[in-house]
């Protein structure tokens, strides 16, 4: 709405004052409905590091039933730029068990404008899973809006009913990094009086209220500004408040269950939803039985079960079942040959069971990146995105990645390792740690020989052997072509190195103990920089470490080195002919809490150098304060493996 001024030869009304002041107040109510959604209005204080603005969000939840379950959202955002829009939230996801009864979204402009309103029919249904999943009844309605100029505001509503109690929305008030929040609201209604549980998590420093009275949740942030992400920090889940939701008594497709904590949880999963599902077809087990006869050791047994499961099976998502976490029965998976994270592990389970060796379904909540562990004081079906085995082995635990037809047995790899899981043992739910492989493990080891010619060119003979997180990083280039490998290492590896080709490549994947074997033969022209008398040249040629920590004024967040790592690097440099280094630098060792750097430059004669370098990343959390130290510590790995070694004419 505008206001319309009367031009200067127009006839003005004159009316009473009251009648003034009236219409005024009618006017300025209407507009001040819709200029309340205005960009302009927005405090200078929620704009700052900001990339979109929720100016209100509301998550209201009713339980009305043990089986029924009612929850409306609403949320209006202000989207300030191009990297806010996944802030816009314009969708919701729907099943079997969930119906949508209200959804719409109105776009108004920088002024509070309306731009557009969208009804239920014009937004897009399509599948809530990508084209690896076989089949699933998850679905999800989307509006797709492309935006012709920022900041512009987003209001969307939805309501969807659920016969499935068991996955209680949890509260994220903040959103996320980069996004400031005016006002929002969590509300669960529980007039039936169910018993649930909360977990209150990071709330500490943030302005939230807590509100809730009898068995009734009701908590409001206000007023947070955006929050910066920053460089080697820790994970969003232990900086942002959440707030964790669960009941006790619930009910999934169908399916009653009851669980106050993890190993209540474990006994209904065995109970209810793993019973009677680990039946194998007679022909699969005789030839189970074969394979392992005269073989007395448990884990030799396990290694063949696993083999086998690799070589038979295949991984294909499927999310129906219950609540999407029932597998898929064992006979199904033996007769299809294929199954998701949940059939596949029960399928492995099965088999193992033949033979006499014990093992446990386990849920993880799998990704790469910072480890996210099950809370362990805090039991709910939102944990845990993934199902791995767990293999008890006298207190040495054995794991198992059902899923991957490559992987060797036993290792686990980033997706999946150092967090907290849980293992459905007979006894109930337990909670334990996946391996870690921490620092030193994770080594990388290089060994060869480099010539210099007088042209300035390089040729290299040279093998490098990976452990540990190392060798999960590689292990899948062996399903690569040649030419698709040299690519790869000319673009990704060493794309500092111009003019390289790669003449020959070798790949060992060597399963038995977990080690990765690369050889290579290679060729560098114009590498070294060449004047009359001078012959210069960059010494680490093919593990240089560029990276440098970006620099804060005002550091906010803890210091977080997600992964630890030792690279070891010996190479045998033939100098050319006529050429020698006259002075090779001294012996460098940098040492911190953070790791260990050393560099070795040794002049075995006139005509060949022996370089040896290491460098060791630490794994840890540190003050923030410590990330000014980290930094300077890693600008001079950076400066030192670009170090330069000048020849001289003999």
């Amino acid at each position: 709405m505008y206001i319309r001024f009367p031009k200067k030869n127009c006839m003005i009304f004159r009316f009473p004052k009251v009648l003034i002041i009236v219409f005024i107040f009618i006017y300025t109510s209407a507009f001040s409905q819709e200029i309340t959604l205005s960009s302009f209005l927005i405090p200078k204080e929620l704009r700052e590091n900001a990339n979109a603005v929720v100016r209100y969000q509301l998550t209201e939840i009713t339980v009305d039933a043990v089986d029924k379950m009612t929850v409306k959202k609403k949320k209006i955002v202000t989207i300030l730029n191009k990297l806010g829009r996944e802030e816009e939230g314009t969708y919701t996801r729907y099943d079997d068990n969930t119906k949508i009864t209200k959804i719409s979204a109105i776009i108004y402009d920088a002024f509070g404008a309306k731009i557009k309103k969208y009804t239920k029919s014009k937004f897009i249904d399509v599948s809530a899973v990508d084209g690896g999943t076989l089949y699933s009844d998850s679905r999800v309605k989307y509006l797709k809006y492309t935006p012709t100029s920022y900041p512009y505001t987003v209001v969307f509503e939805s309501e969807y009913k659920t016969s499935s109690t068991g996955f209680v929305p949890n509260w994220f008030p903040t959103n996320g990094f980069l996004v400031s929040v005016e006002k929002s609201e969590y509300k669960l209604s529980n007039p039936k009086q169910f018993e649930f549980r909360t977990k209150e998590k990071e709330f500490g420093e943030y302005p939230i209220k807590n509100l809730s009275a009898g068995n009734n949740l009701h908590y409001v942030l206000t007023n947070q500004p955006a929050i910066k992400n920053e460089t080697s920090s820790v994970s969003y889940l232990k900086t942002l408040p959440q707030l964790l939701v669960a009941l006790n008594n619930f009910r999934t497709d169908g399916v009653n269950g009851f669980y106050r904590n993890w190993n209540e949880f474990g006994k209904w999963m065995n109970n209810t939803l793993l019973e009677g599902r680990g039946i194998v077809d007679g022909a699969t087990k005789m030839e189970i039985e074969d394979l392992v006869e005269g073989v007395d050791d448990d884990m030799e047994k396990a290694k063949i079960v696993y083999q086998f499961m690799q070589n038979k099976t295949r991984y294909i998502s499927v999310q129906v079942g219950i609540g999407g976490i029932q597998p898929i029965a064992a006979n199904e998976v033996d007769k299809m040959g294929y199954g998701d994270c949940k059939g596949l592990t029960n399928y492995t389970k099965a088999l193992l069971d033949i033979v006499g060796v014990e093992s446990y379904y386990t849920h993880v909540e799998a990704g790469e990146g910072s480890p996210v562990s099950f809370e362990r004081d805090f039991a709910s079906l939102e944990q845990g995105n993934h199902v791995i085995l767990n293999i008890p082995n006298k207190g040495n635990d054995i794991w198992l990645e059902c899923t991957n037809q490559t992987l060797p047995f036993g290792f686990l790899g980033s997706f999946t390792d150092d967090r907290d899981v849980l293992v459905m043992t007979p006894k109930g739910g337990v909670i334990k740690h996946t391996t870690s492989y921490k620092n030193e493990q994770n080594l990388q080891e290089t060994k060869g020989t480099i010539r210099l010619d007088l042209l300035g060119n390089v040729k290299a003979d040279f093998y490098r052997k990976s452990y540990g997180i190392q060798y999960d990083d590689k292990y899948s280039y062996e399903t690569m072509s040649q030419k698709e490998l040299i690519a790869y290492y000319k673009s990704k590896v060493w794309a500092s190195n111009n003019n390289l080709s790669i003449d020959r490549i070798t790949l060992v994947n060597d399963k038995d103990s977990i080690t990765f074997k690369e050889s290579f033969n290679t060729k560098i022209l114009d590498y070294a920089s060449i004047s009359e008398s001078n012959y210069l040249f960059k010494i680490n040629v093919f593990n240089r470490n560029n990276y440098i920590p970006k620099r804060y004024r005002k550091r906010k967040l803890p210091l977080k080195i997600s992964r630890g790592y030792l690279d070891i690097d010996e190479f045998m440099i033939q100098l050319p002919k006529g050429f020698t280094a006259l002075v090779v630098p001294s012996v460098k060792v940098l040492e911190t809490k953070y790791g260990r750097y050393e560099v070795r430059i040794e002049k075995i004669n006139t005509a060949t150098l022996k370089y040896y370098r290491s460098i060791l990343i630490k794994d840890g959390e540190y003050p923030k304060e410590d990330y000014k130290m980290y930094r300077s510590f890693r600008r001079k790995i950076a400066k030192y493996d670009n170090l330069r070694i000048a020849l001289t004419k003999l």
